[in-house]
């Protein structure tokens, strides 16, 4: 098949039993799961936030060069009360980061940042969801929205809910539907290097 299937129960869930086959990325998640949710939880001391960033860099092969620079920007930016209340904003808020006095963006990274704290908050954004979301949109219409307001996050989230509505994957969580569209997206629009 050269196009992705029509989302449906039946595929959705035909991804998510072959994310469960693949050991490193599970053993990945759960090692995560570990630091976010028990070791370090909180984002008050940077030595915790840069174990997660470290960590996230690393495994999501995210290019971030200067990981102390962008952890004191998490630290900064005090987001655990932001974190607990679900803000949507706080991913626009973690992105921006100023290294060597160039602001980049790192808004992909942000929404696992913030994800990997709460993933039935936080969906994640990278490239391979966007691809999904993009074919879907031209095919079925099932949002209005472009390619460049999937980096505001609100927006992103705000599609996300509508290609969630409008296929009736209802009964799957935001952190199932992520995994349905990374690896879909990665099996039917590789990156070519």
């Amino acid at each position: 098949m050269t196009t992705p299937e029509t989302p449906n129960g039946k595929v959705i869930n035909a991804y998510l039993k072959r994310w469960n086959t693949l050991e490193n990325y599970i053993l990945q998640e759960k090692s995560l799961s570990l630091l976010f949710n028990n070791l370090c939880p909180d984002n008050t001391k940077v030595e915790d936030i840069l174990l997660k960033v470290s960590a996230l860099n690393d495994f999501y092969s995210t290019n971030i060069f200067d990981t102390f620079t962008v952890s004191k920007h998490i630290l900064n930016c005090n987001i655990d009360k932001d974190l607990e209340r679900g803000s949507i904003g706080l991913v626009d808020k973690i992105a921006p980061v100023t290294i060597s006095g160039k602001t980049r963006n790192f808004y992909s990274f942000a929404s696992k940042y913030c994800s990997h704290h709460k993933p039935e908050v936080y969906p994640i954004y990278d490239s391979y969801v966007e691809k999904m979301l993009m074919y879907f949109k031209k095919k079925d219409k099932f949002a209005q929205f472009k390619k460049d307001e999937l980096k505001s996050y609100k927006k992103f989230l705000e599609v996300i809910h509508s290609f969630r509505q409008y296929y009736s994957l209802d009964k799957f969580s935001l952190r199932q539907i992520d995994i349905y569209l990374w690896l879909a997206g990665k099996e039917y629009f590789p990156n070519k290097y």
